[in-house]
């Protein structure tokens, strides 16, 4: 006979089992939940040794009311910024738990870090990944440890002058960095880079923006506290740009590839000629097209073809220079436009990417989950060159395309820089 306690436990065991936390690899759920537990005990800890005054409590309640206030404010955008993320996602929750970490006792860090990520989870997230439980509270596990690491550093420091607080940021950012890379690492070690972990250029700038904020809001809470108010309209207006800067991001950039795309690589080609026309100048143009590219879609699925564009794509990114135009024209088609650049040094580049590309090895999945090596992909490329083969950019890459038309004609994984030469070869 089962009893109504044991039907309880039973049910109870079914809905842990179900949980999507199971779902992520072992190795990220074993890191998350020591994670959890290192926080839950850091956090118990200083409940029992460290004792919470009312000043304490008047800063918490001052930084949990901002804190809120500005996730209210800026809630759509962070949602719009948090459902186009593409890589490790920066909020502003840094503002409020350095300024905590530094002020409060850790408990009371811990409480704000889990309030600000539930009302996230609620209010910005609903309905998305991110909003998902094991989720937030993996980032808020993260961020509440990166305060507690900052008001460690503040301490040994003795004080909040600036020299303690900028080594508290530092603190901040470094443990916030590492778990959250080492995080990202473990969901997905196969196809881990170290920008999709670490974050660009970009990414990084725009935490350490917050941690100033924060740093500033150390001093103004310490002096003038009702001041603190006045943050939240810069961190609007920040937020406001970041999420402008990445829709423009979209408008110009193929996803697949991240180069630019037709559209925005023909406007760029537009403005290069007109450059070139009033300086009397150059530029070289190549079109290079995958060999066979067909058959890798149809032999190991789209998905595995995906990754070979991406491949083909980082190669010409890195055999070309930062100012050239790199985009991709749609299917496996590529171009490049090299400013200043003769047809003959274009060639020599359209070469080594030819070389690179054949030495290439892919590892990608089939549509069936099945690890492969894509190798011994080929690319033909043709070479043209203003004014040399055309007067506009559609007579210039017209000329490309033939070259590209008679580097196939001529068996493939070839660099052709002379259309009729090269058919009257063959």
């Amino acid at each position: 006979m089962v009893t109504s306690g044991e039907r309880s436990g039973q049910a109870t065991a079914r809905g842990v089992a179900d949980w999507a936390l199971w779902t992520r690899p072992r190795a990220w759920v074993a890191v998350t939940l020591t994670a959890i537990a290192v926080m839950l005990a850091w956090t118990m800890a200083a409940t029992l040794t460290i004792p919470v005054t009312l000043a304490n409590v008047g800063t918490f309640a001052l930084l949990t009311a901002l804190a809120v206030a500005q996730t209210e404010v800026s809630r759509r955008i962070e949602r719009q910024r948090r459902i186009l993320s593409n890589g490790p996602h920066i909020n502003m929750t840094s503002v409020w738990l350095l300024p905590a970490g530094l002020l409060v006792p850790p408990q009371l860090v811990a409480v704000l870090g889990t309030v600000l990520y539930v009302y996230l989870a609620f209010r910005s997230w609903s309905g998305t990944r991110p909003g998902e439980a094991h989720r937030v509270a993996a980032n808020a596990t993260t961020m509440i440890l990166s305060g507690f690491a900052a008001g460690l550093v503040a301490e040994l420091f003795s004080g909040h002058g600036m020299v303690a607080v900028a080594l508290a940021a530092v603190a901040f950012f470094t443990t916030n960095t590492a778990l959250t890379g080492l995080g990202l690492y473990l969901a997905a070690p196969e196809k881990a880079t170290v920008e999709g972990c670490l974050g660009n250029m970009d990414d990084n700038l725009l935490e350490l923006a917050t941690l100033c904020v924060g740093g500033l809001l150390v001093m103004v809470l310490t002096t003038e506290p009702l001041l603190s108010v006045l943050v939240i309209l810069p961190l609007y207006v920040l937020q406001r740009s970041v999420l402008i800067k990445r829709l423009e991001e979209l408008a110009t950039t193929d996803q697949k590839t991240q180069l630019l795309n037709a559209t925005t690589w023909q406007d760029g080609a537009q403005r290069e000629i007109s450059r070139a026309e009033r300086e009397n100048g150059s530029f070289g143009a190549m079109m290079i097209d995958l060999d066979h590219f067909k058959r890798i879609n149809d032999t190991y699925g789209h998905l595995a073809g995906d990754d070979v564009l991406k491949a083909v794509a980082a190669v010409v990114k890195q055999e070309t220079r930062a100012h050239d135009l790199v985009g991709r024209f749609g299917g496996e088609e590529f171009v490049a436009l090299l400013p200043s650049t003769s047809k003959e040094d274009a060639i020599v580049t359209a070469e080594r990417i030819r070389q690179r590309v054949s030495e290439l090895i892919i590892s990608t999945t089939t549509n069936e989950g099945a690890a492969v090596d894509i190798e011994r992909q080929t690319a033909s490329i043709g070479v043209a060159a203003y004014p040399l083969d055309g007067s506009s950019i559609e007579e210039v890459m017209a000329s490309a395309d033939a070259a590209v038309y008679a580097a196939k004609h001529g068996g493939r994984n070839r660099v052709v820089g002379s259309a009729a030469a090269a058919l009257a070869a063959a």
